[in-house]
């Protein structure tokens, strides 16, 4: 597999889950903005006009981020096309709907393996080239999930809520490396999250039908006519990636930041309204 080194100024961008939705629109972006691209899909058929789009930019990789073979095939592919990465966006995963009582065993692992593991494990694999370079951006395409836990997608909102906590700690760890870390956390939008790679529980549970099971079948009505605009996600991506100060947590979409912000203020309250009580468990004599 070969491509065009191309211009050295041109930045390489690695994106996972480039078949549909936010992962297919940064790689366009990037693609037409002149910039290198390694463009990530299970099936990597799914994306040929993206690379053929490219002119040279940009090659093809088939990642499944749950195989280790793989994660290791598509970064030697990059490195032996591209020299390096410049920025890893962590886009794949999958949503599944369910009251936490309602969870098959099954289906949370392997949502945990996609989401969260095989982000964690992509990570790992370019972080070495990175610190070498001192020089790298990780984007993790997280969610308003991420934040805020919903009735019917708790198991969904762990992933998340746990690839936030890792980036945190990420950002931490090498902001004296000149790598940066940032937790996009989109709302919803018309991707195809809530259509065909969506999963939901077959254990349902009829206590549980006024909350878990109202909020599936909303998601449901409204797929396809979110308010939210992949492409124009992309834009703002690849604007907060590019700023001379990138942003620690991106939150897209207006109905995304009502959610964030709704939870903050009832947070703040909650630690506002114990503050005594908290602080009074501190040890006595100290």
């Amino acid at each position: 597999m070969s491509a065009s080194n191309g211009n050295i100024d041109t930045p390489v961008w690695f994106i996972t889950g480039c078949s549909t939705g936010f992962g297919r629109e940064l790689a366009a972006a990037v693609i037409d903005k002149g910039w290198r691209a390694v463009v990530a899909a299970r099936n990597p058929d799914s994306v040929a006009d993206l690379v053929e789009r490219a002119k040279g930019r940009a090659i093809a990789v088939r990642l499944d981020v749950t195989r280790a073979d793989e994660i290791a095939s598509s970064i030697r592919d990059a490195y032996a096309a591209f020299d390096h990465i410049d920025v890893l966006v962590n886009n794949a995963g999958f949503g599944y709907l369910s009251a936490v009582e309602e969870g098959e065993d099954e289906e949370v692992r392997a949502m945990f393996e996609a989401n969260f593991f095989g982000a964690a494990a992509m990570i790992k694999a370019v972080l070495p080239r990175m610190r070498e370079r001192r020089s790298g951006h990780v984007v993790n395409i997280t969610s308003v999930g991420g934040l805020v836990g919903n009735p019917g997608s708790g198991y969904y909102a762990a992933t998340k809520f746990a690839l936030e906590g890792l980036g945190e700690a990420l950002a931490r760890e090498t902001e004296g490396l000149g790598i940066k870390v940032t937790a996009v956390e989109p709302g919803p939008f018309r991707t195809d999250w809530a259509g065909r790679s969506l999963r939901q529980t077959r254990n349902t549970i009829d206590a549980y039908a006024q909350t878990s099971g109202t909020r599936r079948a909303a998601i449901a009505e409204r797929s396809g006519k979110q308010p939210g605009d992949p492409a124009r996600a992309a834009q703002v991506i690849i604007e907060a990636v590019t700023s001379t100060n990138p942003p620690g947590h991106l939150v897209l979409g207006g109905p995304g930041l009502e959610l964030v912000r709704t939870k903050l203020a009832n947070l703040n309250a909650d630690i506002d309204a114990w503050q005594a009580r908290s602080q009074w468990t501190d040890h006595p004599g100290d």
